[in-house]
C-alpha cells in the first residue's frame, strides 16, 4: 500500500564491501549475525558532514539499524563495535587477506537475508585474528576457506579416502572425489601433494596454529593452492582477489 510504513530492523554486522552510488551514497554489502547477508544503501556516507561514513568502512564490525527495502535495505543508524579495517589496512598481506576473505563469504552465501551464524562468527573470528596480527595473514585465510567449507559441506577429506573412506593419510588428491584418494580408488589426473601440505591442511582445518606456523613458505603455497582450487571448484567461479594475496 502507498504510504505505509516500512519495517524496521536490527542487527551487527560484519561489512564486506561497500560500492559508490551516486554521488554522496554507497552500497554496503555485509553479513549479520541474525540476517545472513545483506545490502543496503547508506545516505549521504561519502559527504564530510556524514555521521557515520567511517564505520561504515570494509571489515569492521557494526551494529545497525536498518529500514527494510525490497531490493536494498536503507541504513538508518549506525556505531562501530570494532572497526578492524584501519589496522588490516596498514599491512598490505594482511588487506588482500581479508579482502579475499570478504568476497568468501559473499560467494559461501548466495541467498539474501538468509541466516548464516556460523559463517558470520568465521568471517568476524577470521578478521580479528587479522587486526591483532596474531597469525601469517594467508595462513589465517586458508584456514577460513577451509572452515568455511566445511560448514557449507565441501570440505576436502583429509584423513581417509574421500571414494571408498578407508582411513589413512592417503597421498592422491582429486578435487572432484572430494579430497585425499587412496590408491586403489585414485582417479587419472589426481594431483600427488607433498606429505607436509596435507598435514598443513589438516592443521589449517582444525585450527592447529602452532603445527601451521612451523611450516615452510614452499609448503604454505603447495597447500593455498589446493585449498584455492577446491573452493573454487564448488563454487564453479574464480574468486578475483585470492590473486592479490601476498603468500611470501
Amino acid at each position: 500500500m502507498t504510504g505505509m510504513r516500512r519495517r524496521l530492523f536490527r542487527d551487527d554486522a560484519v561489512v564486506l564491501r561497500v560500492q559508490k552510488l551516486g554521488e554522496a551514497d554507497h552500497i554496503v554489502s555485509m553479513i549479520g549475525r541474525r540476517h545472513g547477508r545483506m545490502r543496503a544503501v547508506a545516505k549521504g556516507v561519502r559527504k564530510t558532514t556524514s555521521k557515520f561514513g567511517a564505520r561504515l568502512e570494509p571489515f569492521g564490525h557494526i551494529d545497525l539499524q536498518l529500514v527494510e527495502g525490497r531490493n536494498l535495505h536503507i541504513v538508518s543508524q549506525v556505531e562501530g563495535i570494532d572497526l578492524y579495517g584501519r589496522r588490516i589496512a596498514e599491512d598490505y598481506a594482511a588487506y588482500t587477506a581479508a579482502s579475499a576473505i570478504s568476497e568468501t563469504a559473499e560467494r559461501l552465501t548466495p541467498i539474501e537475508g538468509e541466516p548464516s551464524l556460523r559463517l558470520f562468527q568465521l568471517t568476524l573470528g577470521a578478521l580479528r585474528v587479522l587486526a591483532d596480527r596474531e597469525h601469517p595473514p594467508a595462513l589465517i585465510l586458508d584456514s577460513y576457506m577451509l572452515r568455511g567449507m566445511h560448514d557449507a559441506g565441501w570440505a576436502p577429506i583429509l584423513v581417509a579416502c574421500a571414494i571408498c573412506g578407508l582411513k589413512g593419510d592417503h597421498r592422491a588428491f582429486s578435487i572432484p572425489a572430494g579430497g585425499c584418494v587412496c590408491r586403489d580408488c585414485r582417479p587419472a589426473g589426481s594431483a600427488h601433494p607433498s606429505p607436509s601440505a596435507l598435514e598443513l591442511m589438516r592443521a589449517l582445518a582444525v585450527g592447529d596454529w602452532k603445527r601451521a606456523k612451523d611450516s615452510v613458505v614452499g609448503v604454505r603455497k603447495e597447500a593455498s593452492g589446493l585449498i584455492a582450487a577446491h573452493l573454487q571448484w564448488h563454487l564453479e567461479r574464480d574468486l578475483r582477489s585470492l590473486s592479490y594475496v601476498e603468500r611470501s
